[in-house]
């Protein structure tokens, strides 16, 4: 099968591409080779290559999308529309990657798949109409909702805390915002049997657990064999005020899978289970 991967830069289309290279032809351009958002270049170049599964990981990030609200809906949601109607026209599978974010985060339990969005923020906004123009544009689609994702190759707070950590630097963690946390390779392990499955849909993908960037540091500082103390000394405890970032973003988001349950899939492991795996590697 020929895969093509847009994002293969990121954590997750990373991820992806090399483990869809085990067994097939993956087409992973990077932008230079190919900006999505150009309807013309991408038409072109499926029609050239003609992949069987498009898998988007093209994103722009939480902060810049609200900065640049114009360049969040061209690769969020315009570039989302022309790669599934692209995809369409080839008969392929359309698999796209979205985010917690689309939620207000004003309740307080894990949101299920069949939950109303009601994104707070540009990014998400602009995620959730790029999740309805994919179904619109394309029948063979798959959405895949995941949430703060962590793993080798990205230089975020929640890849390189235990790491941080373990060397005795300090990290500042946010104590009054909640989520689910996502390991890379977890994530891409279930997407694979969600297209086994072959149930075009919508569907929540994330650890079990719930926890604060506050909690998942001090799960790190004791992974990284550092007592309480140390931990303490180490972990400058913030609230999301403090922080001041261009993006509001939701309290309390985490995700439940009603959609993976009827597939009889069992829930992933605990985000700590994840994490301990992660700070051996």
């Amino acid at each position: 099968m020929k895969v093509f991967v847009t994002g293969s830069g990121g954590l997750v289309g990373g991820c992806l591409a090399r483990r869809f290279g085990r067994g097939h032809e993956v087409l992973a351009p990077r932008r230079a080779e190919l900006d999505v958002t150009d309807e013309g270049a991408v038409r072109r170049f499926v029609k050239e290559t003609r992949p069987q599964l498009f898998v988007n990981c093209a994103v722009l990030g939480v902060d810049e999308c609200e900065r640049d609200p114009a360049a969040a809906r061209a690769v969020n949601t315009d570039a989302t529309r022309t790669l599934a109607a692209a995809a369409a026209e080839v008969g392929a599978g359309f698999l796209h990657f979205s985010t917690n974010y689309v939620f207000d985060g004003e309740g307080r339990a894990p949101y299920a798949e069949q939950d109303e969005p009601r994104p707070v923020n540009v990014y998400g906004l602009t995620k959730l109409e790029g999740e309805r123009a994919a179904f619109e544009s394309n029948p063979r689609t798959f959405v895949v909702r995941t949430s703060w994702v962590f793993g080798a190759g990205k230089e975020s707070f929640l890849s390189t805390a235990h790491r941080e950590l373990a060397a005795g630097r300090r990290v500042r963690a946010i104590k009054d915002t909640w989520a689910s946390v996502t390991f890379v390779g977890d994530l891409v392990s279930r997407v694979e049997e969600i297209l086994g499955k072959g149930l075009h849909g919508l569907y929540h993908v994330v650890n079990e657990g719930v926890c604060t960037y506050e909690e998942f540091a001090r799960e790190a500082a004791r992974l990284a064999g550092l007592d309480d103390e140390e931990a303490a000394r180490l972990i400058e405890t913030v609230t999301e005020s403090q922080v001041r970032r261009p993006a509001r973003r939701p309290r309390y988001s985490p995700l439940r899978s009603a959609a993976t349950a009827e597939l009889q899939l069992p829930p992933l492991r605990h985000w700590r289970e994840a994490l301990a795996e992660f700070s051996r590697q």
